[in-house]
């Protein structure tokens, strides 16, 4: 069983930055895959960005070039950076892991 916990969602004008944080209470070096997937209002969710054990990344079009994914393995922890931020990137992002273990996700609004 793997517990997920995220932080650092909030508030932020459009252009601006957050860092979203997942603590897993694994190892995440063992864990096959980290994600953050989102979902706005009325939408369904959506695949954010992915990092796999062996470091390979893979984003949304809509994110390239704005977000990156990191982890620190001595902190079991996978990062968000989101720079350049959006009104349409406002949803609650959810971190979630291989094995289909899931968040209680976090909210990221952008607006003026």
């Amino acid at each position: 069983q793997v517990q997920l916990a995220e932080s650092g969602g909030g508030l932020v004008q459009p252009g601006g930055s957050l860092r979203l944080s997942c603590t897993a209470s694994a190892r995440i070096f063992t864990i096959g895959t980290m994600a953050w997937y989102r979902q706005a209002p009325g939408k369904e969710r959506e695949l954010v960005a992915a990092l796999t054990r062996f470091g390979r990344t893979n984003y949304a079009d809509s994110v390239k070039g704005r977000f990156t994914i990191s982890r620190d393995n001595a902190k079991n922890t996978v990062y968000l950076q989101m720079n350049n931020l959006k009104n349409e990137d406002t949803a609650v992002y959810y971190c979630a892991s291989s094995g289909d273990y899931w968040g209680q996700g976090t909210q990221v609004t952008v607006s003026s």
